[in-house]
């Protein structure tokens, strides 16, 4: 049978701090200090398709894995926090290897502002996006209708304290910039390791804010090795 299907267009994408997928937050929300704007693409940035936004204090992001899209799909994913090892439902996970590669995620609007070549630009907090992602679609939060405070967890309920414990020290401290030192110290702290990996003596590294950032991690201390200026 012929799978029907569909195409979206690209509203905007995202400038954020994380060129690559590695360091990335798993879940929106999970990292509130860190910093993005969502940049329209240029038939959309009409400020009229914007107006009323700025009284919603969350906005939904419908967006693309863009660096997993792929033909083939599988009916069972390995979510990284269970160890990769354990195989779930696609469907009872986020993975990004999905029939369709879209991520959906809630973020804080924190303004909104008008710029003269860009049009509308959405300041926003808590996002999970790689740099350059595209957004298919942005919707407002609704607290009345989507949030429920007594909803279940499932198999990820026991993640939900998981963090590490950060030793940030010199001078690697003071090279990263005072406003990204929170968001950074916190992706740390979420650990940004594939689960299955522990090896005390390996080094790891990501890009974040034009900086390359290397650490180790022994037991639950997870500490800074090098900070490399990009």
């Amino acid at each position: 049978m012929e799978t029907e299907s569909r195409t979206f267009k690209v509203i905007a994408r995202i400038r954020s701090d994380f060129p690559t997928k590695f360091g990335i937050p798993r879940q929106s929300g999970l990292v509130k200090s860190l910093t993005a704007q969502i940049i329209f693409e240029p038939p959309f940035r009409n400020p009229d398709a914007v107006r009323g936004l700025e009284q919603f204090s969350h906005i939904w992001l419908l967006w693309e894995f863009s660096q997993a899209v792929r033909e083939e799909w599988s009916p069972t994913v390995r979510p990284p926090r269970l160890g990769g090892n354990k195989r779930m439902g696609v469907f009872a996970t986020r993975s990004p290897f999905r029939p369709n590669a879209i991520g959906l995620s809630a973020v804080k609007l924190e303004g909104i502002h008008m710029d003269a070549s860009l049009g509308p630009v959405l300041e926003v907090t808590g996002a999970d996006l790689m740099d350059h992602t595209p957004i298919f679609d942005i919707k407002p939060y609704l607290p009345f209708a989507d949030s429920y405070p007594e909803a279940l967890g499932g198999f990820a309920e026991p993640l939900r304290s998981y963090r590490l414990e950060v030793e940030f020290p010199e001078p690697w401290r003071s090279m990263v910039p005072p406003d990204r030192l929170e968001g950074l110290t916190e992706v740390l702290a979420q650990d940004p390791r594939p689960s299955y990996h522990h090896d005390p003596e390996r080094q790891y590294g990501f890009s974040f804010c034009g900086m390359e950032v290397h650490f180790t991690v022994e037991e639950n201390r997870l500490t800074v090795r090098e900070i490399i200026p990009g």
